[in-house]
């Protein structure tokens, strides 16, 4: 005879998906929350009924007990970090998710003493029901302090060094592989990098894939240079490069920006691109198509990194335990690299 107390408890999906639903509107059902249809809500109801489903009293506890919003943090202390087209659009893919809920998103800005300040009084005060964080250094306070709060956290990367429940992530390596083994297959051979900080793991992933595609082609590094994701510090890093190894003939750099600023500063010097240096970023962003020439780069899904992060928040906050997610990357190629 069958113990009723082993037998598999229905989860929230199986709720959803028998009343013809979104997870979202289904836990928004269960939770007596306001603007949900008279149908959707009966519909969810009959499903309740008919699989026996039990919600977890935890989750229920957190769902009942909500601030009424959700966390952006930044590791970063100059607000126009929002205007950069990488984490507009990361805001943009939380609020699409987000729009289903009952839950508004707050943004914050963590480097300065203040603003840690700021961010460690929403974690112990519980005065957001979950956060997010992204631009992780390593050993950033931040890190230690969201994996010590009682309160649901995500990360948008891995902050190096730290090993977290909770995040997503994009294939840093497996993209700047594909970035540096499609100059090697234009026949390029002193190819060189712009990194990012070297203190955070998407620079170190992306660093490590470049060196990983010119071992396997025989190849040997041709110059390094540090940047800071900015146009500037791309301008900055590709001077460098042109003074210290001027016969470079290709350049993978780790974002967008410094690639545009990579373009620039070759211009600027007489160099013809790609005839004479080849050039691939990482991103596509919207700078990748209005620049000149236009920029082969490496695409990443950023909005999906938003809304897959917000996702993941809104499953920690009903109780759940989600798996970190590892979303992939794709060439894209046009005049710089072609």
């Amino acid at each position: 005879m069958t113990d009723e107390s082993t037998r598999r408890r229905p989860t929230l999906d199986e709720v959803a998906e028998r009343a013809g639903v979104s997870r979202t509107a289904a836990s928004r059902v269960l939770n007596n929350a306001p603007h949900v249809s008279r149908d959707k809500r009966e519909a969810v109801q009959r499903a309740i009924r008919e699989l026996g489903y039990v919600p977890n009293p935890t989750a229920r506890a957190l769902a009942t007990q909500q601030a009424g919003a959700v966390a952006l943090i930044i590791a970063g202390d100059d607000p126009a970090v929002f205007a950069d087209p990488f984490f507009g659009q990361v805001v943009a893919g939380a609020a699409t998710v987000l729009e289903e809920t009952d839950l508004h998103l707050m943004l914050c800005l963590a480097t300065s003493a203040r603003g840690q300040l700021r961010v460690q009084q929403l974690l112990h005060t519980r005065a957001v029901d979950g956060v997010m964080l992204m631009a992780l250094r390593e050993g950033d306070p931040l890190t230690r302090l969201a994996l010590e709060a009682d309160i649901p956290a995500v990360f948008g990367g891995r902050p190096l060094g730290q090993d977290v429940p909770s995040f997503v992530d994009v294939d840093n390596v497996g993209g700047a592989r594909a970035a540096t083994e499609h100059l090697v297959s234009l026949g390029r051979t002193r190819i060189a990098m712009i990194t990012g900080p070297l203190d955070t793991d998407v620079s170190r992933s992306r660093h490590r894939g470049y060196r990983e595609a010119l071992t396997l082609a025989g190849l040997t590094p041709h110059g390094e240079e540090s940047g800071d994701f900015t146009e500037l510090g791309g301008i900055t890093a590709m001077n460098a490069l042109l003074t210290r190894h001027p016969d470079t003939d290709a350049v993978f750099a780790a974002n967008d920006n410094m690639a545009a600023g990579a373009l620039r500063a070759l211009r600027r010097a007489g160099r013809a691109v790609p005839g004479d240096v080849a050039v691939v970023g990482f991103d596509d962003l919207p700078v990748a198509e209005v620049s000149d020439p236009p920029l082969t780069t490496i695409h990443q899904p950023i909005q999906a990194l938003g809304r897959e992060m917000t996702r993941m928040l809104l499953a920690l906050i009903a109780g759940e335990n989600p798996t970190p997610l590892l979303l992939p990357t794709r060439l894209v190629r046009r005049e710089s690299a072609a």
